[in-house]
């Protein structure tokens, strides 16, 4: 306490401002954010303070933790997309599956459409032309389906190419019999 005029006055603390000393080698975020990458890790800093560390693969979790940062107002979409050379766009769009699905968006398996055009119907018709030995633009033109479309069902195991028979050979071939010498 001090004395000022007879009276007692209660000296406040005064808060402590944290100087962003970042640590050799980091790329700076902004003023108080920085991230350096070593041994394949990527370590987020506040201050001289790191925060954050992730695998620099680990897309993922990259994606997850700068959107955090832009989220909570540790860091606008600009500073994050021109620290780290991504587009503006990309730092909106993940900022926005942030917010609509929280933090598990970024872990769940990416999900793969059907196609809509190759019916159940279609499909159980397209085997039985490619088992009757059609080829796929055949059998593209007489169902009204791209050729595409076809090839896709057969890399995605949905239809099954017939094995191709090689005309003249047989498994069990004979060799054919040497003149006999004089």
């Amino acid at each position: 306490m001090l004395a000022l005029g007879g009276r007692s006055v209660r000296q406040s603390a005064m808060p402590q401002i944290q100087l962003p000393v970042f640590p050799a080698g980091s790329h700076e975020i902004n003023a108080d954010l920085a991230f350096e990458r070593r041994d394949n890790q990527v370590t987020y800093f506040n201050g001289h303070l790191p925060v954050f560390t992730h695998q620099a693969d680990d897309l993922a979790t990259f994606r997850f933790f700068t959107t955090q940062l832009v989220v909570n107002g540790t860091a606008t979409q600009s500073e994050i997309a021109q620290a780290f050379g991504v587009p503006l766009t990309t730092v909106k769009r993940y900022t926005k599956k942030y917010r609509r699905g929280g933090g598990k968006a970024f872990f769940a398996p990416v999900g793969r459409r059907s196609g809509s055009k190759l019916t159940p119907e279609l499909l159980v018709r397209a085997q039985q032309l490619l088992d009757a030995g059609l080829e796929v633009p055949a059998v593209s033109r007489q169902l009204g389906i791209l050729e595409t479309t076809l090839h896709k069902a057969i890399g995605s195991g949905r239809l099954q190419r017939p094995k191709k028979k090689v005309p003249g050979r047989s498994r069990k071939s004979v060799p054919a019999p040497r003149p006999s010498g004089p």
